[in-house]
């Protein structure tokens, strides 16, 4: 299977839109759910101790009940929540890209799959291109009427 067309900007806002539409509906009705994210995404404030990482594989899976629940947020194309981690319940902020979520569940039943990977994501696609200032200028000086906007020496 050809997955370059699910790293595709058209493909992506169509996952990010299924995605926080459905996490608002969620919240909307009041279901705890669970995600399933791809951990290098994930982003944790304070940072955990590393023996706690260490025990993550490639994918996490987040069961979003109580506490944890209560403080679950959307925030433009990501997600946050407050969790304890470890036997010592050691208490982080983790932030991810909607992208990074590959699987909302509500019990045991998959709700949403998402084929897209945030690496490519529109935003930093965007971010990643480079302005080229002499495109820009000669297109400017290109335009006769632009003339009197440079200095004479």
């Amino acid at each position: 299977m050809d997955d370059s067309i699910f790293q595709s900007a058209e493909y992506q806002q169509i996952a990010i839109s299924t995605i926080e539409q459905t996490i608002r509906f969620l919240f909307d009705k009041d279901q705890e759910f669970s995600l399933a994210c791809e951990t290098e995404y994930l982003t944790f404030n304070p940072e955990l101790p590393l023996h706690i990482k260490e025990t993550f594989g490639e994918t996490v899976l987040f069961i979003l009940s109580g506490y944890t629940y209560e403080t679950a947020q959307l925030e433009d194309d990501s997600f946050r929540f407050e969790a304890g981690f470890g036997e010592e319940s050691f208490g982080s902020v983790v932030t991810l890209p909607l992208l990074a979520i590959k699987q909302i569940f509500v019990e045991e039943y998959p709700v949403v799959i998402n084929m897209s990977s945030p690496q490519e994501s529109i935003k930093e696609v965007a971010e990643e291109e480079e302005f080229d200032a002499s495109i820009s200028m000669s297109a400017l000086l290109n335009n006769p009427e632009n003339q009197k906007f440079l200095k004479k020496k």
